[in-house]
């Protein structure tokens, strides 16, 4: 199964296009296991396992894991989350973006060591930076155009013939680097007018990553009226802190799941409209 073929099937199947950043902050672990000496591996197992019935796939953050040397724990968590929860989509946070050589490394280390479904990547060093990764024939490709961030105006906004870096990109990624139909795009739901103007540029079927709601303040409604396709999916909307840290008492796994559910209803509420 394709990257594509199972992000369908992951939409439809859980009614959801909630995707659940595992970013783990070990000074906002909850109490109750945060001296554990496998504080880390509990915090990410029970965040899966608390919201696994409300997303339609997790995207582990490489750094937070690297920087606590934590690369087992991380492969841990995919491993677990491709046993217990197949049907999800496991997308690896990596934002890599490097030369060639170093790209096909960078490609092993998101499909063959932790088996990701798909990886994010950078697209400033070009098309021959990313070819490692369209290589791989069915996995998806999901490439930064618009960030949520503030900086990301800096280079994504600017002039390029008429018209935004981020729309060249969008156009890029769309008539020539997915050529096998496993690309993807990141567009923040900090910037709607944006987010509308990439899918009008990409067309419906293109799925696009939509970090910025919750903590970050993107809006919901404003996000689904912007960057659904007609068949009321095309996006995996992100959101990390506001679900993982929603308590850090005893009830933690009960708040995460809570977090999650309502996120759900109000995207597929929103989507409705």
């Amino acid at each position: 199964m394709t990257f594509t073929q199972k992000l369908n099937q992951a939409w439809h199947s859980q009614n959801s296009l909630l995707m659940v950043g595992l970013d783990p902050d070990m000074d906002k672990l909850p109490h109750p296991i945060r001296s554990s000496h496998d504080a880390l591996w509990q915090f990410c197992k029970g965040i899966v396992d608390a919201t696994a019935p409300y997303v339609c796939g997790f995207k582990p953050q490489v750094a937070y894991f690297a920087s606590l040397g934590a690369e087992d724990i991380l492969k841990q968590t995919c491993e677990y989350i491709r046993t217990e929860y197949p049907n999800l989509v496991l997308m690896l946070d990596a934002k890599r973006g490097d030369i060639g050589s170093t790209a096909e490394h960078y490609a092993r280390e998101a499909f063959d060591r932790y088996q990701a479904d798909a990886v994010t990547i950078n697209p400033y060093m070009g098309m021959d930076s990313a070819q490692p990764y369209l290589d791989r024939k069915d996995k998806g490709v999901i490439v930064l155009c618009r960030t949520s961030n503030p900086g990301g105006s800096d280079l994504q906004a600017l002039q390029v013939n008429g018209r935004a870096l981020y729309l060249h990109v969008a156009t890029l990624v769309a008539t020539q680097w997915n050529q096998n139909g496993q690309c993807g795009l990141v567009v923040g739901a900090t910037f709607p007018d944006e987010l509308r103007q990439v899918r009008a540029c990409v067309g419906a079927d293109m799925p696009l990553l939509v970090p910025g709601i919750g903590a970050q303040g993107g809006d919901i409604q404003a996000t689904c009226d912007a960057g659904c396709n007609p068949m009321g999916t095309g996006m995996m909307i992100n959101s990390s802190r506001a679900i993982l840290y929603a308590s850090r008492d005893e009830d933690w796994q009960h708040k995460a799941a809570q977090a999650a559910r309502q996120t759900r209803d109000a995207i597929n509420s929103s989507r409705a409209k």
